[in-house]
């Protein structure tokens, strides 16, 4: 949470602001001159907390969210943006054979004229095309994954898509954080991602009746018959953007489909309908913003998906509480709540009186307020 509400994305950099900040070492209970963990202490305690009790905790702080009426279940954005991450070359291997990037390389130097190559020579020899230069140590986007999990995209850079589900366009709670494979497209996650939100929905009593169903807004990327055709006459009632096309769409005798193609079409055209689209496009978006951009997970340095998702939950958690600090106190962030202009405001109770303490800050100075009553003012 500290790295959301600090824009922090390493963990090198968590360690050393929580070390730097006296506000964050009052929050973690440190004394003045107390050592800050070491930043692999992150890394081993989330390594060592398994991946339902991260759920847990986005699920508590979403309960305490509902509490506050910000979720009512009745309208749900669906939209998915990509999260980069390092891969290590050792990791890569070839999708045709499988070969790893350093037998590879071992190869090109064979062929090159060298008999039993070292590793500095393996990084060195390159054949060299007729008319073309050959870079060093670039891997082609098509010809490589990675080993692990074969979910890279890009050149030893590979992506993550993490889709996330917005709970009630006009609050922006997030309901459902789910993390896809990169490989796949917005129509083969939108099933797992609902299912998520369906999941989270029910445990806080958000779940509409069948009479009733819940609104699904989501972009053109989802759109499809197939999609479509599942989801009608469900517990979603659809407005997904639908793209242009030429000419006319033939069915082939798929009555479903062109009836759920066709109610979404006349749901979209609706005001109602453009209302929500618009709603979706400012919410959810900004949601990306603050979570990837100035939240610091648009990379990550994290080994494996399950450890990305782990940091992910508690990092959507932070972008709720923060929803709710706003509601509650009026700053979203600790930074905001501290900055000019802030108030604080205490009430302390006595058995024969009372009192009342409100103190304004301002780029001036400050000021208190004190009212108190007693029973007896003598």
């Amino acid at each position: 949470m500290v790295g959301y509400f600090e824009g922090i994305a390493s963990e090198r950099g968590i360690a050393w602001r929580c070390s730097d900040s006296y506000s964050l070492r009052d929050f973690l209970r440190l004394e003045n001159r107390e050592e800050v963990p070491d930043h692999s202490w992150l890394s081993k305690t989330r390594g060592r907390l398994p991946h339902e009790v991260h759920e847990s905790v986005f699920g508590w702080v979403l309960k305490l969210v509902a509490e506050q009426g910000l979720v009512k279940g009745k309208r749900i954005g669906v939209d998915a943006s990509t999260m980069e991450a390092n891969a290590a070359l050792r990791t890569i291997v070839r999708r045709d054979d499988g070969r790893t990037y350093r037998e590879m390389l071992t190869q090109m130097a064979k062929e090159s004229g060298i008999e039993t190559p070292t590793a500095d020579e393996s990084g060195s020899a390159r054949p060299r095309p007729q008319g073309q230069e050959v870079v060093e140590r670039r891997v082609d986007q098509q010809d490589r994954s990675r080993g692990q999990d074969r979910q890279a995209k890009g050149r030893s850079h590979p992506s993550r898509l993490q889709a996330r589900a917005c709970g009630r366009s006009d609050t922006g709670i997030i309901v459902a954080a789910a993390l896809h494979p990169a490989d796949q497209g917005d129509t083969t996650t939108i099933e797992g991602t609902l299912t998520v939100a369906e999941k989270n929905l029910a445990q806080i009593g958000a779940v509409r009746p069948s009479k009733k169903p819940s609104e699904l807004v989501t972009d053109k990327g989802y759109h499809s018959r197939a999609v479509l055709k599942a989801l009608d006459a469900g517990v979603w009632k659809t407005r997904i953007a639908e793209p242009k096309q030429p000419g006319f769409s033939r069915w082939h005798g798929d009555d479903k489909a062109r009836a759920a193609v066709y109610a979404n079409r006349t749901r979209l055209g609706s005001a109602v309908g453009k209302q929500a689209m618009r709603r979706r496009s400012e919410i959810v978006e900004r949601s990306f913003a603050h979570n990837l951009d100035r939240g610091g997970m648009r990379r990550t340095w994290l080994r494996g998906r399950e450890n990305v998702h782990k940091r992910y939950l508690v990092h959507v958690a932070g972008h709720n509480l923060g929803i709710l600090m706003r509601l509650l106190v009026g700053a979203g962030t600790p930074r905001e709540a501290g900055g000019p202009g802030a108030g604080l405001s205490v009430l302390r109770l006595h058995t024969q009186a009372a009192a009342i303490i409100l103190v304004v800050a301002s780029p001036d100075g400050f000021a208190i307020l004190v009212i108190a009553a007693a029973a007896d003012p003598g």
